[in-house]
């Protein structure tokens, strides 16, 4: 009997030491908020350092500058506000990853890469952003994902060597676009400026 009421005693402490130390860790620990946390939202995210070092933005600027010195298409554009039709809000970086791994296969590391000073220097850049991005992955359905991706390669494809110079004449605008879209500190959901 004794022995009965000893292990009450130590159960009877037990409950009340979670009760007092254990319960208040537990409600007051923090918890990211819904749909939020975990890393499906980090890994659509780049440091911000990516957009602040300026020999490869200065890179990326001059190349973006000699192509469009020789655009004479003013019709067409393959980097803006139409990328986003249907596009939430949060799939947006993954847009613009998939962007730039197409303008960096197709363009930057096709016969293009000999056009043009600095285009081998902007297509490693950009690609080492695009693993940066590796386990970004798109929310909800993806159609119109593709559906604007295709019709952006579709436009390029259709323009041939012009198409190819245009895009690497909106470096620039990919830039100004990633930035947006993919760091904590952008405002998202739109480009600073379009040029």
């Amino acid at each position: 009997m004794a022995s009965l009421q000893s292990w009450t005693r130590c159960f009877t402490g037990w409950i009340f030491f979670c009760c007092c130390c254990c319960l208040p860790l537990l409600l007051t620990s923090p918890v990211p908020p819904k749909g939020l946390g975990g890393p499906a939202h980090h890994a659509c995210r780049l440091r911000k350092i990516n957009f602040q070092l300026p020999y490869l933005r200065n890179r990326t600027y001059t190349l973006a500058r000699m192509a469009r010195a020789s655009d004479q298409d003013t019709d067409n554009r393959f980097i803006g506000q139409q990328l986003y039709v249907n596009i939430k809000e949060n799939n947006r970086c993954y847009m613009m990853k998939r962007v730039m791994e197409i303008i960096v296969k197709d363009v930057l590391l096709s016969e293009a890469k000999d056009w043009y000073p600095y285009t081998r220097e902007v297509a490693q850049f950009l690609a080492s952003m695009t693993s940066e991005l590796s386990r970004c992955k798109y929310s909800g359905h993806k159609e119109h994902i593709e559906k604007n991706l295709e019709e952006m390669t579709s436009k390029m494809k259709k323009l041939g060597v012009n198409g190819k110079n245009k895009a690497i004449g909106e470096l620039n605008l990919l830039f100004e676009y990633i930035e947006n879209a993919c760091t904590d500190t952008s405002k998202r959901g739109g480009n600073k400026k379009e040029k």
